[in-house]
Parts: structure tokens; sequence; C-alpha cells
């Protein structure tokens, strides 16, 4: 599906104004990436194979309804990672294919790919191959378990790191509790941080770039973000030797921090600090608790006598609804908030007051707009990350970046007719 409107015009304040990123990834992690700079102002050209395109338009479990009868493809995954993005579909393959992506590297900064290892070098795709034409080229791969070592060739999805990095040994319900055990956390988390790492090391290379003028190689493994990701308490372990337990809603440094149940509702509790701690016992009518030798360290209250002292906390918290413990809570300085459904944190003033819900215009979609999750980069002060397209349409910017190459629209049609686009 091919768009005649000209290329999106780039503010001249954002970041990455000028720079172009070939993204041939798939699915959420390395998308997430190019997503990132795309936000900050580059120009990212995504190819998806011809027909097909990305597999995380299949992935999720809600599609962006379209308009007129056609269907989006806008997965929940393909939504929440490919804003900010052109799509071109192209057969690699194929010799003409292989030609067009060696004319868009020419005038590329950033390639970004997560094929299994070594598969791109078979159509002269890798980096050895592509920074000979431009030897400024930063060429990020981003894979399961990386380059080299015994499982370099295996494939990797986000539950597989959070079982081999060590984030499920330390989430879940404690032992000795029903339902105890490690558990996955909900969002794709390992994948998440890792699109993160990706345009963190990318942003890298480019200041080296300005300073050096030579491109390089990127090598971004799950399984190193997944292991990076249990930082302190991963810290912990390595210090002590000791694997701290699993603390459920616990908190992982000072106590009491949990879940605290009023008679409406829940409340994340974080009274992390002996400071906290006292005007906690002080507003709990109860001063005598910040004596008390079964909680007079931080150590006690937020593991050895944790659960004697949650109990004696809900027990007072019962007494009250959410929004008087909440501004009792305010009053006295001490760490709190309200549990949200989903639904619940969009009503949130404080998400609304930053504007997270980026209602973005959609051509293709039934309603004209998508809601989208506006970027944690938003408030940069002179360079600031925004949302300039809804994702693409498989396809929907091929006739436009192969007409920025020369192509003339006789040889595009062949092409397509070929099955190269």
């Amino acid at each position: 599906m091919d768009n005649d409107n000209p290329a999106p015009s780039q503010l001249p304040t954002a970041a990455l104004n000028g720079i172009r990123v070939i993204d041939m990834s798939r699915v959420f992690a390395a998308p997430v990436g190019a997503q990132i700079l795309g936000d900050l102002g580059a120009d990212v050209i995504k190819v998806e194979r011809p027909g097909v395109g990305d597999d995380g338009r299949g992935y999720g479990f809600s599609w962006v309804p379209g308009k007129d009868g056609i269907e989006t493809r806008h997965s929940s995954f393909f939504t929440v990672s490919n804003r900010n993005k052109r799509s071109i579909t192209l057969n690699h393959a194929a010799p003409e294919g292989q030609e067009i992506l060696r004319e868009l590297v020419k005038g590329a900064d950033v390639l970004i790919e997560n094929y299994k290892v070594g598969d791109l070098k078979r159509f002269g795709l890798d980096y050895d191959s592509l920074r000979a034409i431009n030897p400024r080229l930063v060429y990020c791969s981003v894979t399961g378990f990386g380059q080299t070592g015994p499982m370099a060739a295996l494939p990797g999805y986000d539950g597989l790191f959070q079982a081999t990095g060590g984030m499920m040994a330390v989430t879940g319900v404690p032992d000795g509790q029903p339902g105890a055990g490690p558990l996955k956390t909900g969002p794709s988390l390992v994948d998440f941080v890792t699109g993160h790492n990706t345009a963190l090391a990318i942003l890298g290379a480019l200041m080296h770039r300005h300073a050096t003028g030579e491109g390089q190689y990127i090598d971004i493994a799950l399984l190193d973000s997944s292991v990076a990701m249990v930082s302190h308490i991963m810290q912990d372990y390595l210090i002590s030797g000791n694997a701290p337990p699993r603390l459920g809603n616990g908190g992982n440094g000072g106590g009491p921090a949990d879940l605290i149940h009023c008679s409406d509702g829940i409340i994340y509790l974080t009274a992390g600090t002996d400071e906290h701690w006292r005007r906690l016992t002080v507003l709990m009518e109860r001063p005598e608790l910040n004596e008390d030798p079964r909680f007079d360290t931080n150590l006690k209250r937020g593991k050895t006598s944790r659960a004697e002292l949650m109990e004696i906390i809900n027990a007072w918290s019962r007494r009250f609804t959410t929004p008087e413990m909440q501004s009792m809570l305010d009053g006295a300085g001490i760490p709190a908030a309200r549990y949200n459904e989903l639904a619940d944190v969009w009503k949130d003033p404080q998400v609304q007051h930053r504007g997270l819900r980026a209602t973005t215009p959609h051509a293709y979609a039934a309603s004209g707009s998508v809601d989208l999750i506006a970027s944690p980069l938003s408030r940069m002060s002179a360079s600031p990350a925004t949302i300039r397209m809804a994702p693409p349409m498989l396809g929907e910017h091929t006739g436009e970046v192969l007409g920025e190459l020369g192509y003339d629209t006789a040889r595009i049609a062949a092409l397509r007719e070929a099955g190269v686009l």
C-alpha cells in the first residue's frame, strides 16, 4: 500500500534530525529501539517482507480497526513499537532487493537487524559487506544470546530470558505462601529494556562517529539485558553469595513497602526510610512501634519481620477508604500511590497532566486516529521526542522511498510484478 504524500517533515529541533535508520527488525525488542530513534527525529525506514510483513503484526490480543473494510494489521505489539516509521516491502533474498538495500545503505546512518546469527551474510548484507559501501554506518544486530558462544544460534523470546537471566527467580509469591513460586512479569520487559539498550548503544555509536568519522558494529543480546535488569538484587547475590528471597509485592530496599488494604481498595506504601517509618507510627497512633525491637531497623521491617509488620499495618489501614488513606499518607509526607487497574491509569490526574495518552491521526483507522503511549522523552526542553506518524501500513511508503532513490513508476511496477516488492 503506497502513500503519495511527501516524506514526513522533521522538526528542526529534533535531536536526530537528518539521521536515517534502516530498520530490518521484527517483533518487539529491536523495533522498540528503532522507534525510540524515530521519536527523537530520525527518518526510520522499516523494511518488511512482501505480503507478510513484520511477524509482530500478528502478535497481541487486539488490532486497530480499519475503515471501509481495511485490515490494518496493527496488532498491539506492532502498534506500540512502530510509530514514526516509513514501511517498505522488499525481498532481500532477491538480487534486485539486495541492490535496493545497498542503495539505501549508501545514504543511511544506522541499520538495525535481528535475524539469526550469520543469516544476512548469505545475501551480502552483513556488517563487513555494508561497511565497504558506507564506512560511517552504525550496524546493530539484536539477538537472543548474542553473536558468539555455544547458544548464539538459538532463537529466544522474552519469557526465556526472564527465566534464564534471574528475573523470575526474584519475582513471584514468597516461599511458604499459597501460590508460591517464580512468575514472569506481565509485559515483555526484557524485550522492552533490550530495545532501550539498542537505542542507547546506537546513540553512543553516533557520538563516537561524530568524533572519529567511523561507524561500528553493535552486538546486543536479550540475555545480557535480562541479567543486567536484575540489578541491585543480583548485586546483593554477588556481594553476599546468598540469593535474596522472592518478596511478592514487598519492596526490595527499606520497609515497610508493600500493598496495604483499605476498606474499598488498595494502596502501595513505601515507608522506606527511618524517618518515613517514624512518621507512619505517629500517623497510626502507635509511636511505640518505632522503638519496637522487632521493627527498629530497615532490614527487620523489610525482611525478617515483614509479614508481622504488614499484618499490623493492614489492621489499621482497613479502617479507612483509599481516598482517606492517600490523603493521610500524603499529608504526612509518606510515599504512597493508589493501585490502578489499566482503565484507572488513564483517569489518573497526573497521567492526564503529563499527556501520556497520545491520540495520533491514522488515515486507515476506522476512527481516524489511534491512541498511543507518549514517549517518556517528550519533556526534553530543546529537542523533545515527538509522535509525527502513526505506525505504517504494510508497504505504505514503498513507492515514496524508492522514488527518493530515483526509481520511476514503471521500474517500481516491474519490481512489484517480479515479487521483489
